[in-house]
Order: C-alpha cells, then sequence, then structure tokens
C-alpha cells in the first residue's frame, strides 16, 4: 500500500468535497429530521461508489495514454474551468 499517496487522495479529496452541493444537500436532508445515520451512509456509499468509478476510468485511460499528456489535459481542463469562472456571466448559478 501506497501511504503517501493515500494520504494525497484523502486529503485532496476532502478538501475539495468541503462545502460541495453534495455536502451541502446532506446537510439539507439531515435537516428534514430524517434519520441521520441512513442519510449518511447514503451519501457517503455515493462518494465511495463516484470515487471507485473515476479511479477505474483514470486506470484505464491511463494503459491509453501517457501520464503526461493526461495531466496536461487535465491541467487544461482546471485552467478553463478556471477562466469561465472568471469572466463575467461565468457563473451558472447568477442566471
Amino acid at each position: 500500500m501506497d501511504w503517501n499517496l493515500l494520504g494525497l487522495s484523502f486529503i485532496t479529496v476532502f478538501l475539495s468535497e468541503l462545502g460541495d452541493k453534495s455536502q451541502l444537500a446532506a446537510i439539507a436532508l439531515s435537516g428534514q429530521g430524517q434519520s441521520r445515520k441512513a442519510i449518511f451512509l447514503g451519501t457517503a456509499g455515493a462518494l465511495v461508489l463516484t470515487s471507485l468509478l473515476g479511479a477505474l476510468a483514470g486506470g484505464a485511460v491511463a494503459e491509453l495514454m501517457p501520464t503526461r499528456i493526461l495531466k496536461a489535459i487535465a491541467a487544461l481542463g482546471f485552467a478553463i474551468l478556471a477562466i469561465r469562472l472568471l469572466l463575467p456571466g461565468g457563473d451558472s448559478e447568477s442566471e
């Protein structure tokens, strides 16, 4: 087990999920007085499944493309998203 990679992926996902829409949905569901245990298990299961799908898809794509190209594509995608958010009208929630 690569403990450094485990820690890095945990910290990255944990920080990126703070204040995310899925967390806000869990807060809203919990506020209805429903079973908090069921809400936790449902949202945690969904996050685990989406993370599994992402890891499997990333592994499959890594078999087809060099890692350097994958990183470049990911960086370009994030840069495009950042630029769109910074430009006037880039915030889709204001529509």
